[in-house]
């Protein structure tokens, strides 16, 4: 057995070589702390920022009396491109007011808040109040409730004429792939149909079907829903939908990607053959295009507001860090610390799953902050009133599922936080997208780890495209990006434009007659 050296003596005699290793360590860790230094003093300077970005936006729609259909953002400089039969005939010219639609003071009652339409509000309503099929491309918090809303108003209004006594049936249908999205949509159309006596109803799940069937059978004009809940009810005989003859299919691509297509197929056979047809989607994939080409009148009118490319909103500032796993809960509070000191400002933090939610929740709780948890897991009731509290501002700091990455309209979130990174960067996309907002500045600050590493060539992509500072530390995963691919056929498969010609049906003649 070996005789035991003291301490200072062992170094004493440890080689030169591991002397220099233990003096690089120690460089190295000095170089780490001040760089996490540096790191958030940077994210305090842009959430300082940020707040005097969003007092300034502020200051100047009290001045001018604010901006185009209260979801839009920043829209007025995004490219619009506009196709279909007939686009370009002077009728359908995008409004440049909402007086310009000459449409009754009861439907426009919804907009009397807003200075102008927003870009898809301006471009939509020509078309749809002609009675056009419509596909609508473009990002969550655009305006597009009432870009839909307004012309299915009147769309009831020429449907019922000067009926009245009668019970009212439905006659738009809106399906949405979330229960909040759906809510959110049902507040909405519920204000703006109340002026000209037309009444709505939303169907979803979590919750007791009772008040949705009494509501269904005391009559209602809208039925706004999701899936899983319109399919059972309509099954149950409770919900006829043989009158619905304007139907909104919302976050579509979303939908599908939740696995809802044969739901949405079975209830839009239920719908009368003469219909009118509206889709909006933040992208267009094989198989929504396919869903369009299906139900969809052969030359639809297609506008898409920026891009279709995959795109962040320019108003966030994206701060990616790459970091190790088992590190993401004491970054998170040290994060918080900077970014959510005072308790007050509004704080998203995205998580991947419903567990996750619940543990990083409790986690935050127990550390003392007050935070509140929308996933799936959730009952309902809990879901919508955490929500509401964040919305309110009485407990601004929420975990969330990819649940509420899209259109769901949270004013004033300052700071979105990817706790875990998405499984795939259009969900990345709409996340940061839940800031920045109707014009005002957002940071979003995102956890990458070495298992995310085969989407770092798409983030590097998304980044550079919004002139955001991309780390070292991430190109060192690659910028390789995976090619797109479909669900039926892999990789190898065209992708089909909106205007592409239908498929001809070829029949062959019975050669052993011959």
């Amino acid at each position: 057995m070996g005789r035991k050296l003291p301490a200072d003596q062992a170094e004493a005699e440890l080689p030169r070589s591991s002397k220099k290793e233990k003096k690089s360590k120690k460089d190295k860790k000095r170089k780490l702390a001040a760089e996490a230094e540096a790191e958030a003093a940077a994210a305090a300077a842009a959430v300082e920022e940020v707040a005097k970005s969003s007092k300034k936006k502020k200051r100047a729609e009290d001045e001018t009396g604010g901006g185009g259909g209260g979801e839009a953002e920043n829209g007025a400089e995004k490219a619009v491109a506009v196709t279909g039969k007939g686009s370009e005939d002077p009728k359908y010219a995008p409004l440049r007011s909402f007086s310009a639609a000459e449409l009754p003071s009861q439907v426009l009652d919804c907009c009397k808040e807003f200075a102008r339409p927003s870009p898809i509000q301006a471009h939509a309503w020509p078309f749809l109040l002609d009675g056009r099929d419509f596909i609508g491309i473009a990002a969550t918090g655009s305006g597009k409730t009432i870009a839909f809303g307004v012309p299915a108003l009147m769309h009831i209004r020429k449907k019922v004429g000067g009926k009245t006594g009668k019970k009212a049936v439905p006659r738009c249908l809106v399906l949405s792939p979330t229960r909040e999205l759906a809510q959110q949509i049902a507040d909405v159309l519920s204000e703006a149909g109340t002026p000209c006596g037309i009444n709505s109803v939303c169907l979803y799940g979590g919750t007791s079907k009772g008040p949705q069937i009494a509501a269904l059978k005391s009559g209602v004009d809208i039925v706004i829903g999701t899936p899983g809940r319109m399919k059972d009810l309509t099954e149950m005989g409770v919900c006829h939908l043989n009158e619905v003859s304007f139907v909104v299919l919302d976050e579509a691509d979303r939908m599908l990607d939740l696995g809802f297509e044969p739901e949405v197929r079975a209830i839009l056979s239920q719908t009368s053959s003469v219909r009118q047809m509206v889709m909006f989607s933040a992208t267009w994939p094989l198989a929504v295009h396919k869903l369009a080409q299906e139900f969809m009148d052969p030359n639809p009118i297609k506008v898409v507001i920026g891009s279709e490319d995959l795109a962040a909103n320019h108003d966030v500032m994206q701060i990616v860090e790459v970091l190790d796993d088992r590190s993401r809960d004491s970054r998170l509070v040290a994060l918080l610390d900077k970014y959510h000191k005072a308790q007050s400002n509004r704080v998203l933090v995205f998580v991947l799953y419903k567990k996750e939610a619940a543990r990083v929740e409790t986690m935050l709780q127990r550390r003392g902050w007050k935070a509140v948890s929308v996933h799936g897991d959730k009952a309902q009731h809990d879901r919508t009133k955490a929500l509401s509290l964040f919305k309110e501002g009485k407990c601004p700091l929420m975990i969330a599922t990819d649940v509420a990455s899209r259109g769901l309209d949270i004013p004033d979130v300052e700071v979105v936080i990817n706790y875990s990174y998405p499984l795939t960067t259009e969900d990345y996309v709409h996340r940061i997208g839940r800031t920045g907002r109707a014009g005002k500045k957002g940071v979003a600050h995102t956890f990458f780890t070495q298992e995310n590493k085969g989407l770092a060539g798409e983030l590097v992509n998304v980044l550079r495209e919004a002139g955001q500072v991309v780390p070292p530390a991430l190109m060192k995963f690659g910028t390789h990006v995976k090619k797109k691919e479909s669900k039926l056929y892999g990789s190898h498969y065209k992708e089909i434009t909106a205007d592409a010609p239908k498929s001809t049906k070829i029949t062959f003649g019975d050669s052993d007659e011959d």
